[in-house]
């Protein structure tokens, strides 16, 4: 058996104006929210999640670790359908969830959102979570790198949270413990601001403290321009004192007060009876999740107005995006061809947010290794007919390699036949981007920065026949 040693930290940062995230610690519980929905309280929708997950602190064996999880989740959820019920003005709040129960041997960790989880065991640093994010999904399609993805105007939308809905699907899964295995559960308002490496050298740091105070100073330095919270435990040998250490609430939980939610009364006077409890259901039979059942269909209304609005607010997003991409174009790899796009690179909800225009008889293998890669990271225009006037000009590169490889071979050269020039045209990057707005250059290109590669390349290289 092994016993947590936890630290717990939230703080606004240096840009928000209030803290919308909310931690709790225990020696049985490990949880980071992250609210989200502005005026529609955020730090109340992260409170939410802290306590319930504070009124859930309890010890449990392996079996019911996942299910512990997963009641407290739904229980979280529950309470903020009641309170968007009850106060519709706070309809779209939502909060991510990340964290773990443990057992003394074992983690049962329950995930939603783009708040993460991390383990160092034995030297090596690990993401446990997966982020429910666009951008995740595009590095998980291979259309964007980790790296590009930290940097790209669309990270900040979030696929799945806790928002009151009834299709929430957390991820739940179960990870053995280790003596000396750290743990880290943390909002992106310290993971978005720093680099595996910068967790990997603070989170092995001899002293917790040391660790947690660096973190967040890092997290500053590098702008704080989100709440910065997070928990973090490290796996010691039993100790008596540890399991008995006091549970601590941060953040929003700490600052934000839940409202109480009124019974429907089912006649006049009459408020409607508190279930009794079952004496032969344990602790522990009642700590796994058993849905509630159907509330008075008087709420049937409020609920399919609800929905209707959410379905309208998806909707007006998605016919927003979609005129959008419709008004861009990339050009990208078409089955090992140069292709032009319409739209943006990547899906949406599912949907693919481009099509193929126009397919090229060029090879993207013939162009020099530069462009390759320009052409596998995608090259967005804001119009047709910039696109067609790079693609002419990727054409040329493409047969000038063509030629300069089948020199090499040693072919005969036929007399008056030109010599290929260097192409030239708008359109095409030859310098790093050295910033991370969004711009359009003369020849109509709009440069995404994330999706362009860093490299550019010498002269040497470029009059070099090798580079092709």
């Amino acid at each position: 058996m092994f016993s947590l040693d936890f630290r717990v930290h939230s703080e606004v940062g240096r840009v928000r104006k209030n803290n919308q995230d909310a931690a709790f610690a225990s020696p049985n519980l490990l949880v980071v929210a992250d609210g989200m929905g502005g005026a529609a309280a955020g730090d109340l929708a992260s409170a939410v999640a802290a306590k319930e997950a504070s009124e859930g602190d309890r010890r449990l064996d392996n079996e019911h670790l996942v299910e512990h999880m997963a009641g407290i989740v739904q229980r979280a959820n529950d309470k903020l359908a009641d309170l968007i019920e009850n106060n519709l003005e706070l309809d779209g709040m939502g909060t991510t969830f990340s964290g773990a129960a443990f057992s003394g041997t074992m983690l049962g960790v329950a995930h939603i959102g783009d708040s993460r989880g991390y383990l160092l065991r034995e030297g090596e640093l690990k993401q446990l979570t997966h982020d429910h994010s666009w951008v995740q999904s595009l590095i998980d399609e291979g259309r964007i790198t980790p790296e590009q993805a930290a940097t790209h105007p669309h990270r900040s939308l979030i696929l799945k949270v806790l928002n009151g809905a009834g299709d929430t699907d957390p991820d739940f899964f179960e990870l053995p413990v280790l003596e000396g295995d750290r743990v880290l559960f943390c909002s992106d308002g310290l993971s978005g601001l720093m680099s595996e490496e910068d967790l990997h050298e603070l989170m092995s740091l001899d002293d917790l403290d040391e660790c947690v105070s660096r973190l967040s100073a890092l997290a500053n330095e590098h702008g704080g321009h989100d709440n910065i919270s997070l928990v973090l435990a490290q796996v010691v040998p039993q100790s008596d004192e540890l399991d008995a250490a006091e549970p601590q609430l941060a953040g929003s939980a700490l600052e934000r007060e839940i409202p109480t939610i009124a019974h429907e009364e089912e006649g006049p006077g009459y408020p409607e009876p508190e279930p009794a409890e079952d004496p032969d259901h344990d602790s522990t039979e009642q700590a796994r999740y058993a849905p509630r059942e159907s509330r008075n269909k008087r709420r049937w209304p409020t609920i399919l107005a609800a929905i209707l609005a959410g379905a309208i607010v998806v909707g007006v997003t998605f016919w927003g995006v979609r005129v959008y991409s419709s008004s861009r174009y990339f050009i990208a790899a078409a089955d090992g061809q140069i292709g032009i796009y319409n739209g943006l690179p990547g899906s949406l909800l599912g949907h693919e947010m481009n099509t193929l225009v126009e397919r090229r008889d060029t090879r993207i293998s013939d162009l020099p290794v530069f462009f390759q890669r320009q052409v596998a990271n995608t090259i967005g225009f804001s119009d047709l007919a910039s696109a067609r006037d790079a693609a002419k000009t990727l054409d040329g590169y493409a047969t000038r390699c063509a030629r300069a490889r089948q020199q090499r071979l040693g072919p005969v050269k036929q007399p008056g036949e030109p010599q290929p020039s260097e192409p030239e045209g708008p359109g095409l990057p030859t310098e790093p981007v050295a910033t991370a707005s969004l711009s359009s250059s003369p020849g109509g290109q709009t440069n995404y920065p994330t999706m362009l590669s860093p490299m550019s390349p010498t002269a040497a290289e470029e009059a070099d026949p090798e580079a092709c």
